[in-house]
């Protein structure tokens, strides 16, 4: 007499699930062979594009830090054009040529800032205005030297509206006891010129609660009447 057939155990069901997950799988690959290279090579491709990309700014950073270095001293010496320019027999290169090879380097922006700031001290504003727009504003120290440097552009124009909004963002930009004083102070300045006297009062009234200790903070109410604004 033929005994019944057992039921399969918890273990061969479990065995024989992942089995003919297997075999499903494996007639998928198959008939989708095309697609699944395409699934596995892309991020293989996307992660040698980032390797090289990201090695090459690095060697690139590390150039324009070189060239950086040999040029700032004709810049620390107030010799601008030749700052711009370099001195190719001498093997220094000028800023202009490390910022249009390195401009997207971080060495390449600090470069972008100091070329600016020499276009700037050529007194050719539409150009140094041009770098000071252009240089990165991720950087926080970076971002607020550019704002006071295309505030002092549109100054040296004439355009106080324009410079005092730039120099208060500035100031906001990079809130340090050094440079933030200065450069509200050069916002109240503006505003006043600008006609907007309760402006130029906020900046100064700014400076004397941010930053009771420093030097503007000490004659506000003297500003405050040289700016034409009431005191208060």
């Amino acid at each position: 007499m033929l005994k019944p057939k057992k039921g399969l155990s918890k273990r061969e069901m479990k065995e024989d699930k992942l089995v003919t997950s297997y075999f499903k799988t494996r007639t998928w690959i198959e008939a989708n062979r095309r697609l699944v290279s395409y699934i596995v090579a892309v991020p293989v491709i996307l992660l040698a594009v980032f390797w090289f990309v990201e090695n090459n700014r690095r060697q690139s950073n590390e150039r324009a830090t070189t060239d950086l270095a040999k040029v700032f001293s004709l810049y620390d010496q107030g010799q601008y054009q030749l700052a711009i320019d370099g001195i190719p027999q001498e093997n220094i290169r000028g800023l202009q040529s490390i910022v249009d090879d390195y401009g997207s380097t971080h060495s390449g922006e600090m470069a972008k800032l100091y070329l600016a700031d020499s276009y700037f001290n050529l007194h050719q504003y539409a150009k140094a205005l041009k770098y000071f727009q252009g240089v990165d504003l991720g950087d926080k120290l970076l971002s607020s030297s550019a704002l006071a440097g295309e505030a002092a552009c549109y100054e040296a124009q004439g355009n106080h509206e324009d410079a005092a909004n730039l120099y208060e963002q500035a100031a906001s930009k990079y809130m340090t006891a050094l440079e933030a004083p200065n450069d509200l102070f050069k916002a109240a300045s503006n505003f006043s010129l600008a006609g907007n006297k309760n402006k130029a009062a906020d900046m100064l009234h700014r400076i004397k609660k941010e930053f009771p200790t420093s030097t503007y903070a000490r004659d506000i109410d003297r500003y405050l009447a040289e700016f034409g604004c009431l005191a208060g």
